[in-house]
């Protein structure tokens, strides 16, 4: 190299982000300066899922700012100012729409029915038949019925002990205890078996009374709950002064 002489040495390599009409992803690759834009549109269809001949190209800086159009198929892919960071965009002349890949709501279905899919001798319904595993094990089926039966005989004997107005004291695992005042004994549409509905002396609840668009009682926003009635103590529990009146 002469005096004077500057000589510029680029990396044979460049990652770039890319973009694309057909999606709102954007990913990353590396690409060689040397390979040509008719290649380089050949290793983007199979990234992007557009035809090469249906595609358009434009290239953006690292800040997204337009660059150019990439216009010529002949000429290098380093000919043009990419460089580490700078986007290049895929615009689908094809007629795609955007996320339209990743759009199975017009893929036809297969849908088996339930006593086709019983008749299978190699589903996991079969092993499990098979092996007497899961819902087709009888004696642990049958444990689990009768311990539920049991809770929700318990609760129900608990439940006759509980009147509406009554106060009460609320004691659930793994949570402080709360006093209240018994809005509502009975059954619900949110959940089966039998539930307390309770008023707390403070905003500790979960609802107003409310559950799932039914009212079973009412009070202020977060002061109500529905806990089971085993969790529920009815006594002579004062509401406690917090001292609201004292200057």
């Amino acid at each position: 190299m002469m005096d004077g002489e500057v000589m510029v040495v680029t990396k044979p390599f460049v990652n770039v982000r890319i973009t694309s009409t057909l999606s709102t992803f954007e990913n990353r690759r590396k690409f060689n300066r040397g390979i040509t834009i008719a290649e380089l549109k050949g290793l983007l269809e199979m990234n992007v899922g557009v035809p090469a001949s249906c595609m358009d190209l434009e290239i953006f800086s690292a800040t997204n700012i337009l660059l150019q159009k990439i216009d010529n198929d002949e000429a290098l892919f380093g000919s043009y100012p990419v460089d580490d960071e700078c986007r290049i965009h895929v615009i689908d002349r094809s007629g795609g729409k955007a996320n339209e890949l990743f759009n199975d709501s017009s893929v036809e279905k297969f849908e088996l029915s339930d006593d086709a899919y019983d008749q299978r001798t190699e589903s996991m319904r079969s092993f499990l038949k098979k092996q007497q595993l899961g819902p087709y094990n009888k004696e642990e089926a049958a444990e689990k019925k009768a311990k539920l039966t049991t809770q929700i005989e318990q609760q129900k004997a608990a439940a006759k002990d509980i009147s509406v107005g009554s106060r009460c004291k609320v004691e659930v695992p793994g949570q402080p205890t709360k006093l209240g005042t018994v809005m509502y004994v009975g059954t619900t549409e949110f959940k089966p078996g039998y539930w307390v509905g309770v008023k707390y002396d403070e905003p500790l609840g979960k609802h107003n009374g409310t559950v799932q668009g039914k009212q079973y009682f009412e009070c202020q926003e977060k002061y109500g709950a529905f806990v089971k009635p085993l969790s529920v103590i009815v006594g002579d529990f004062p509401e406690e002064d917090y001292g609201l009146d004292e200057i």
